[in-house]
């Protein structure tokens, strides 16, 4: 060969190697999909916990996928202190989902393709842990799922690639987690070529129009039957399948997983009272009208359809006069 040949645009890619950090269900789809056409040296979870009150330790749903598929497991209890592991096995990208700690700049920083994140909203909308609750809680008729960049603020990243879904009316938290999960696995697979051959257009989030998905907490379970009809609806939708929303009935917790509204006028009656017995629920008043509990989980008790509670009931005509708090 001429030495005087210049060799140029030759472009050496480095080979893809990921590891994937993840932990709950909605990580599993994402990771499965991503495995059938990219090597992934490990993943990384969060450790295994007692659940309940036997105190039975649980492995998360990625830890199972991982062992199910002989792939190696990291579980660092303090992933800024222990993140030396996941360096020594030369990732050249990772992928995180719903991972659970907060990632260190050192890994950010570390891989050849960057440290990309899955997450289920149209960010800058609904930052956070829990967005798929939230957009149903707050009434959102659209979502998404978007692939970014990370950087070491939450979910502040740079944008490469978005989805948006419609958010049904009768969408509960548990099916709208399965259509992003879907919809996250597909996206990702679509956008990764445009990150390893680094073409991928970055885009800055406005941060002007942020929201944010914070995790539920016990005071977001209890409805207020004080609000109107679409709210406490709402709420219901979003807190199924996990944790569910609940109300008190004479001083017993209720968890309340189906509902339907209503419009009718119960002049009369107090919001939290028992308006009537429908043939598919109970009817309680709230604030425009009632809401119709259609399904229900008594204390202790599997989850029932309401009108089959109703039915079972032993003294009907005190319930008819019941208030749920």
């Amino acid at each position: 060969m001429d030495e005087n040949i210049k060799i140029e645009n030759i472009n050496f890619k480095v080979p893809v190697s990921i590891v994937f950090m993840g932990t709950p269900e909605f990580a599993v789809p994402i990771l499965d999909k991503l495995a059938k056409k990219y090597k992934i040296k490990a993943v990384v979870t969060q450790p295994d916990k007692p659940v309940g009150r036997s105190g039975k330790i649980i492995e998360s749903p990625v830890k199972k996928w991982a062992m199910d598929n002989t792939v190696l497991v990291l579980q660092p209890t303090n992933l800024k202190e222990q993140y030396m592991d996941i360096i020594s096995l030369q990732p050249t990208m990772i992928v995180t989902c719903a991972y659970g700690q907060i990632i260190p700049r050192e890994l950010l920083v570390y891989p050849e393709y960057g440290c990309i994140n899955v997450h289920a909203s149209l960010l800058p909308k609904l930052r956070g842990g829990a967005p798929i609750h939230r957009a149903i809680m707050n009434g959102d008729t659209k979502t998404g799922i978007t692939i970014m960049y990370m950087n070491p603020h939450l979910d502040e990243g740079d944008i490469i690639s978005q989805k948006e879904i419609e958010i049904e009316n009768i969408d509960t938290a548990s099916t709208l987690h399965d259509k992003l999960s879907k919809l996250g696995s597909e996206l990702l697979l679509k956008t990764m070529p445009s990150i390893i051959n680094k073409t991928a257009i970055r885009e800055e989030q406005d941060s002007s129009k942020s929201t944010y998905a914070f995790n539920i907490t016990k005071e977001d379970e209890k409805i207020d039957f004080n609000k109107n009809c679409q709210t406490i609806y709402n709420q219901i939708r979003g807190l199924n399948s996990w944790p569910g929303a609940y109300a008190i009935l004479k001083g017993k917790r209720v968890k309340i997983w189906e509902s339907r509204i209503s419009y009718d006028s119960y002049n009369g009656k107090l919001n939290g009272q028992i308006t009537k017995i429908h043939s598919d629920g109970i009817g309680v008043k709230c604030q425009n009208g009632e809401i119709i509990i259609t399904c229900l989980q008594p204390e202790g008790k599997k989850k029932m359809k309401a009108i089959d509670f109703y039915h079972g009931y032993q003294n009907k005509e005190q319930l008819l006069h019941a208030f749920f708090e």
